[in-house]
Protein backbone atom coordinates (compact mmCIF):
# COMPACT_ATOMS: atom_id res chain seq x y z
CA UNK A 1 0.00 0.00 0.00
CA UNK A 2 2.87 2.37 0.88
CA UNK A 3 3.47 4.72 2.86
CA UNK A 4 3.34 8.80 4.15
CA UNK A 5 5.76 10.67 5.79
CA UNK A 6 4.51 12.88 8.47
CA UNK A 7 5.43 14.88 11.55
CA UNK A 8 4.20 13.06 14.57
CA UNK A 9 3.66 15.44 17.86
CA UNK A 10 4.96 13.65 20.58
CA UNK A 11 3.57 16.51 23.32
CA UNK A 12 5.54 19.62 24.54
CA UNK A 13 7.76 20.70 22.03
CA UNK A 14 8.60 17.36 20.76
CA UNK A 15 8.05 15.74 16.90
CA UNK A 16 9.17 12.87 15.34
CA UNK A 17 9.28 12.36 11.71
CA UNK A 18 7.35 9.00 10.79
CA UNK A 19 6.63 6.52 8.41
CA UNK A 20 3.26 5.43 8.39
CA UNK A 21 0.89 3.13 6.32
CA UNK A 22 -1.53 4.56 3.90
CA UNK A 23 -5.03 3.10 4.39
CA UNK A 24 -7.09 1.39 1.87
CA UNK A 25 -10.74 3.47 1.17
CA UNK A 26 -13.85 2.62 2.24
CA UNK A 27 -16.42 3.75 0.35
CA UNK A 28 -16.78 7.76 0.22
CA UNK A 29 -13.28 8.49 1.25
CA UNK A 30 -10.27 9.71 -0.57
CA UNK A 31 -6.59 9.55 -0.49
CA UNK A 32 -5.04 13.52 -1.25
CA UNK A 33 -0.87 13.56 -1.62
CA UNK A 34 -0.51 16.98 0.73
CA UNK A 35 1.07 19.70 -1.67
CA UNK A 36 0.95 22.64 1.11
CA UNK A 37 -0.27 23.38 4.38
CA UNK A 38 -0.35 26.23 6.57
CA UNK A 39 0.49 26.37 10.44
CA UNK A 40 -2.88 27.90 12.23
CA UNK A 41 -2.65 29.22 15.86
CA UNK A 42 -4.51 26.70 17.40
CA UNK A 43 -1.66 23.73 16.22
CA UNK A 44 0.48 26.40 18.25
CA UNK A 45 -1.66 26.60 21.51
CA UNK A 46 -1.85 22.55 21.46
CA UNK A 47 1.58 22.77 21.42
CA UNK A 48 2.10 25.12 24.05
CA UNK A 49 -0.14 23.61 26.18
CA UNK A 50 -2.90 26.64 26.15
CA UNK A 51 -5.46 23.83 24.70
CA UNK A 52 -5.38 20.08 24.87
CA UNK A 53 -4.93 17.92 22.12
CA UNK A 54 -4.71 14.23 21.54
CA UNK A 55 -1.22 12.93 21.88
CA UNK A 56 0.74 11.50 19.74
CA UNK A 57 -1.14 12.56 16.18
CA UNK A 58 -0.29 14.45 13.43
CA UNK A 59 -1.38 18.33 13.63
CA UNK A 60 -2.65 20.50 11.06
CA UNK A 61 -6.05 21.03 9.27
CA UNK A 62 -5.42 23.94 6.91
CA UNK A 63 -3.99 22.10 4.09
CA UNK A 64 -4.17 21.57 0.04
CA UNK A 65 -3.07 18.43 -1.96
CA UNK A 66 -4.07 16.55 -5.26
CA UNK A 67 -6.02 13.48 -5.05
CA UNK A 68 -4.52 10.45 -5.68
CA UNK A 69 -7.01 7.98 -5.10
CA UNK A 70 -10.74 8.35 -4.55
CA UNK A 71 -14.17 6.34 -3.55
CA UNK A 72 -16.27 9.66 -3.81
CA UNK A 73 -18.52 10.51 -6.82
CA UNK A 74 -17.12 13.49 -7.77
CA UNK A 75 -13.64 13.76 -6.57
CA UNK A 76 -11.74 12.22 -9.10
CA UNK A 77 -7.59 11.56 -8.89
CA UNK A 78 -5.16 14.62 -10.40
CA UNK A 79 -8.06 17.18 -8.60
CA UNK A 80 -6.59 19.50 -6.56
CA UNK A 81 -8.78 19.88 -3.13
CA UNK A 82 -9.13 21.33 0.42
CA UNK A 83 -11.21 19.64 3.13
CA UNK A 84 -13.45 19.93 5.87
CA UNK A 85 -11.64 20.15 9.64
CA UNK A 86 -14.74 18.12 10.40
CA UNK A 87 -15.30 14.26 9.65
CA UNK A 88 -19.06 13.85 10.65
CA UNK A 89 -21.88 10.94 11.55
CA UNK A 90 -24.24 12.70 9.04
CA UNK A 91 -26.92 10.72 11.53
CA UNK A 92 -26.67 12.16 14.61
CA UNK A 93 -29.30 14.65 16.23
CA UNK A 94 -27.37 17.80 15.23
CA UNK A 95 -26.50 16.72 12.07
CA UNK A 96 -30.02 15.99 11.30
CA UNK A 97 -30.98 19.70 12.78
CA UNK A 98 -28.28 20.84 9.99
CA UNK A 99 -25.70 21.59 12.89
CA UNK A 100 -23.22 18.58 11.36
CA UNK A 101 -20.47 21.28 12.92
CA UNK A 102 -21.47 19.27 16.31
CA UNK A 103 -21.82 16.34 15.36
CA UNK A 104 -22.27 13.31 18.54
CA UNK A 105 -19.77 11.86 16.80
CA UNK A 106 -17.26 14.57 15.21
CA UNK A 107 -13.79 13.36 14.37
CA UNK A 108 -11.43 16.04 13.49
CA UNK A 109 -8.47 16.87 10.98
CA UNK A 110 -5.35 17.31 12.91
CA UNK A 111 -7.10 16.28 16.23
CA UNK A 112 -6.58 12.56 16.11
CA UNK A 113 -4.95 10.37 17.75
CA UNK A 114 -2.35 8.55 15.75
CA UNK A 115 -3.09 4.78 16.63
CA UNK A 116 -6.70 5.26 16.59
CA UNK A 117 -9.21 4.80 13.80
CA UNK A 118 -7.90 7.74 11.94
CA UNK A 119 -4.15 7.77 11.89
CA UNK A 120 -3.57 10.46 9.23
CA UNK A 121 -5.77 13.20 9.86
CA UNK A 122 -3.57 16.13 9.88
CA UNK A 123 -1.60 17.61 7.35
CA UNK A 124 1.56 17.69 8.26
CA UNK A 125 1.86 14.66 6.07
CA UNK A 126 2.81 13.92 2.85
CA UNK A 127 -0.49 12.42 2.58
CA UNK A 128 -4.27 12.86 3.96
CA UNK A 129 -7.08 10.33 4.14
CA UNK A 130 -9.98 11.51 3.76
CA UNK A 131 -13.23 10.48 5.65
CA UNK A 132 -16.69 9.67 3.83
CA UNK A 133 -18.38 12.49 6.20
CA UNK A 134 -15.87 15.37 5.99
CA UNK A 135 -16.64 17.92 2.97
CA UNK A 136 -13.98 18.48 0.10
CA UNK A 137 -13.81 21.08 -2.57
CA UNK A 138 -12.00 21.23 -6.09
CA UNK A 139 -9.79 24.01 -6.24
CA UNK A 140 -9.71 26.22 -9.18
CA UNK A 141 -6.37 26.68 -11.05
CA UNK A 142 -6.42 30.46 -10.23
CA UNK A 143 -5.89 30.16 -6.49
CA UNK A 144 -2.54 29.74 -5.46
CA UNK A 145 -1.99 26.77 -2.78
CA UNK A 146 -0.53 28.79 -0.22
CA UNK A 147 -3.61 30.80 -0.44
CA UNK A 148 -5.95 27.84 -0.81
CA UNK A 149 -4.71 26.30 2.34
CA UNK A 150 -6.51 28.29 4.73
CA UNK A 151 -10.12 28.01 3.28
CA UNK A 152 -10.20 24.52 5.36
CA UNK A 153 -10.27 26.42 8.64
CA UNK A 154 -9.87 30.28 8.11
CA UNK A 155 -12.01 31.57 5.49
CA UNK A 156 -14.23 28.70 5.81
CA UNK A 157 -14.61 29.83 9.90
CA UNK A 158 -15.54 33.59 8.69
CA UNK A 159 -17.89 32.15 6.02
CA UNK A 160 -20.16 30.74 8.95
CA UNK A 161 -19.55 33.74 11.08
CA UNK A 162 -20.97 36.35 8.47
CA UNK A 163 -24.18 34.10 7.75
CA UNK A 164 -24.74 34.31 11.30
CA UNK A 165 -23.98 38.17 11.15
CA UNK A 166 -26.91 38.46 8.51
CA UNK A 167 -27.07 41.16 5.66
CA UNK A 168 -24.04 43.97 6.30
CA UNK A 169 -25.07 46.17 3.53
CA UNK A 170 -24.86 49.54 4.52
CA UNK A 171 -24.01 48.36 8.22
CA UNK A 172 -21.04 49.44 10.70
CA UNK A 173 -19.16 46.33 11.79
CA UNK A 174 -16.20 46.09 14.26
CA UNK A 175 -14.23 43.62 13.33
CA UNK A 176 -12.20 42.81 16.65
CA UNK A 177 -8.86 40.81 16.72
CA UNK A 178 -6.95 41.38 13.49
CA UNK A 179 -5.27 37.75 13.27
CA UNK A 180 -5.77 35.29 10.30
CA UNK A 181 -9.40 35.02 10.72
CA UNK A 182 -10.00 39.07 11.54
CA UNK A 183 -8.10 39.76 8.45
CA UNK A 184 -10.32 37.52 5.91
CA UNK A 185 -13.72 39.00 8.07
CA UNK A 186 -12.19 42.76 6.74
CA UNK A 187 -11.89 41.48 3.02
CA UNK A 188 -15.00 39.83 3.40
CA UNK A 189 -16.95 42.39 5.33
CA UNK A 190 -16.60 44.91 2.44
CA UNK A 191 -17.21 42.71 -0.01
CA UNK A 192 -20.93 42.01 1.67
CA UNK A 193 -21.06 45.87 1.36
CA UNK A 194 -20.71 47.09 4.90
CA UNK A 195 -20.69 50.88 5.34
CA UNK A 196 -18.21 51.62 7.94
CA UNK A 197 -15.58 48.80 8.50
CA UNK A 198 -13.93 49.68 12.00
CA UNK A 199 -10.93 46.97 13.00
CA UNK A 200 -9.42 46.68 16.51
CA UNK A 201 -6.44 45.01 17.62
CA UNK A 202 -4.24 46.00 20.89
CA UNK A 203 -0.75 44.95 18.36
CA UNK A 204 0.68 48.07 16.06
CA UNK A 205 1.56 45.73 13.96
CA UNK A 206 -1.79 44.06 13.44
CA UNK A 207 -3.43 47.50 13.37
CA UNK A 208 -0.85 48.11 10.45
CA UNK A 209 -1.65 45.03 8.67
CA UNK A 210 -5.20 45.96 8.75
CA UNK A 211 -5.42 50.05 7.79
CA UNK A 212 -6.04 48.89 3.83
CA UNK A 213 -9.18 47.17 4.34
CA UNK A 214 -10.51 49.03 7.45
CA UNK A 215 -12.18 52.67 7.41
CA UNK A 216 -11.21 52.77 10.92
CA UNK A 217 -8.54 51.13 12.75
CA UNK A 218 -8.79 51.31 17.04
CA UNK A 219 -6.97 49.69 19.67
CA UNK A 220 -9.36 48.41 23.09
CA UNK A 221 -10.65 51.14 24.77
CA UNK A 222 -11.80 53.27 21.83
CA UNK A 223 -15.38 52.71 22.07
CA UNK A 224 -17.99 52.89 18.95
CA UNK A 225 -21.70 51.87 18.41
CA UNK A 226 -21.81 49.66 16.04
CA UNK A 227 -24.39 47.26 13.91
CA UNK A 228 -22.40 43.94 14.05
CA UNK A 229 -19.38 42.96 16.16
CA UNK A 230 -16.99 39.96 15.28
CA UNK A 231 -14.86 38.43 17.92
CA UNK A 232 -12.14 36.98 16.73
CA UNK A 233 -9.40 37.94 19.43
CA UNK A 234 -10.54 34.73 22.37
CA UNK A 235 -9.83 36.92 25.14
CA UNK A 236 -12.93 37.97 27.39
CA UNK A 237 -12.15 41.59 27.43
CA UNK A 238 -12.67 41.33 23.04
CA UNK A 239 -15.97 39.25 23.51
CA UNK A 240 -17.02 41.72 26.27
CA UNK A 241 -16.25 44.61 24.44
CA UNK A 242 -18.25 43.46 21.21
CA UNK A 243 -20.81 42.97 23.56
CA UNK A 244 -20.75 46.31 25.25
CA UNK A 245 -20.34 48.21 21.26
CA UNK A 246 -23.52 46.78 19.97
CA UNK A 247 -26.30 49.42 19.10
CA UNK A 248 -29.98 48.98 18.91
CA UNK A 249 -30.71 45.82 16.73
CA UNK A 250 -27.46 44.96 16.73
CA UNK A 251 -25.57 41.35 16.26
CA UNK A 252 -22.77 39.94 18.31
CA UNK A 253 -20.90 37.05 16.72
CA UNK A 254 -18.55 35.81 19.10
CA UNK A 255 -16.15 32.83 17.50
CA UNK A 256 -12.74 33.60 19.40
CA UNK A 257 -13.46 32.42 22.72
CA UNK A 258 -12.64 28.47 21.74
CA UNK A 259 -10.95 28.08 25.23
CA UNK A 260 -12.00 28.81 28.41
CA UNK A 261 -11.82 32.65 29.40
CA UNK A 262 -13.22 34.68 32.44
CA UNK A 263 -17.52 35.51 32.31
CA UNK A 264 -18.55 38.16 30.78
CA UNK A 265 -21.52 39.60 32.45
CA UNK A 266 -24.68 40.41 30.29
CA UNK A 267 -27.53 42.54 31.64
CA UNK A 268 -30.45 40.00 30.24
CA UNK A 269 -32.53 43.63 30.41
CA UNK A 270 -30.16 45.57 28.06
CA UNK A 271 -30.80 42.85 25.33
CA UNK A 272 -34.18 43.13 25.67
CA UNK A 273 -34.93 46.29 25.30
CA UNK A 274 -32.42 46.81 22.57
CA UNK A 275 -32.93 43.71 20.42
CA UNK A 276 -30.00 42.60 20.39
CA UNK A 277 -28.40 39.71 19.20
CA UNK A 278 -25.26 37.64 20.72
CA UNK A 279 -24.41 34.42 19.13
CA UNK A 280 -21.59 31.93 18.66
CA UNK A 281 -19.47 29.95 16.03
CA UNK A 282 -17.66 27.18 16.03
CA UNK A 283 -16.52 25.03 13.25
CA UNK A 284 -18.73 25.48 10.38
CA UNK A 285 -20.77 23.53 8.01
CA UNK A 286 -19.86 21.92 4.47
CA UNK A 287 -21.89 24.77 3.02
CA UNK A 288 -19.30 27.07 4.01
CA UNK A 289 -15.95 25.59 3.06
CA UNK A 290 -17.39 25.71 -0.43
CA UNK A 291 -18.45 29.81 -0.16
CA UNK A 292 -14.69 30.12 1.49
CA UNK A 293 -13.05 28.55 -1.98
CA UNK A 294 -15.54 31.13 -4.11
CA UNK A 295 -14.37 33.95 -1.97
CA UNK A 296 -10.35 33.25 -2.45
CA UNK A 297 -11.34 32.91 -6.33
CA UNK A 298 -13.28 36.17 -6.24
CA UNK A 299 -12.10 38.14 -3.40
CA UNK A 300 -8.58 36.60 -2.61
CA UNK A 301 -6.39 39.12 -4.12
CA UNK A 302 -7.86 41.91 -1.56
CA UNK A 303 -5.70 40.20 1.37
CA UNK A 304 -1.66 41.21 1.50
CA UNK A 305 -0.99 37.87 1.31
CA UNK A 306 2.92 38.96 1.11
CA UNK A 307 2.55 40.55 4.72
CA UNK A 308 0.05 37.43 6.09
CA UNK A 309 2.10 34.68 4.95
CA UNK A 310 5.90 33.76 5.37
CA UNK A 311 7.86 30.47 4.40
CA UNK A 312 7.79 28.07 2.70
CA UNK A 313 9.44 25.67 4.95
CA UNK A 314 9.79 22.24 4.69
CA UNK A 315 8.30 19.31 6.97
CA UNK A 316 11.32 18.62 8.32
CA UNK A 317 12.12 22.19 9.36
CA UNK A 318 8.49 21.92 11.14
CA UNK A 319 9.62 21.62 14.95
CA UNK A 320 11.80 24.50 14.55
CA UNK A 321 8.60 26.72 13.57
CA UNK A 322 6.67 25.41 16.83
CA UNK A 323 9.87 26.19 18.72
CA UNK A 324 10.72 29.69 17.51
CA UNK A 325 7.43 31.46 15.78
CA UNK A 326 7.93 33.45 13.05
CA UNK A 327 5.30 36.05 13.74
CA UNK A 328 3.37 36.02 10.95
CA UNK A 329 -0.10 34.85 10.40
CA UNK A 330 0.28 31.81 8.98
CA UNK A 331 3.77 29.94 8.13
CA UNK A 332 3.80 28.17 4.90
CA UNK A 333 4.79 24.15 4.58
CA UNK A 334 5.91 22.89 1.06
CA UNK A 335 5.23 19.24 1.18
CA UNK A 336 5.79 18.47 -2.34
CA UNK A 337 9.30 19.28 -2.22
Amino acid sequence: MGTAQAQVWLGDQRFQLSELALPELADGEVLVRMTTATICGSDRHTVSGRRPGACPSILGHEGVGTVVTSRRPGIAPGQRVVFSVTSTCGRCRNCARGLSAKCEEVLKAGHEHVEGAWPLSGTYASHIHLRAGQAAEIVPDSIPDAVASTAGCAVATVMAVLERAGDLVGRTVLVNGVGMLGMVALAAVRAGGAGTIIACDPSPVSRDLARPLADEVVAPGDDHLVDVALEFSGVAQGADACIRSLDLGGVAVLAGTVAPVPDVSVDPEWVVRGWRTITGVHNYEPRHLREAVGFLDCEGDQLPWDRILDGPISLAELPAAFASPSGALRTVVALDS
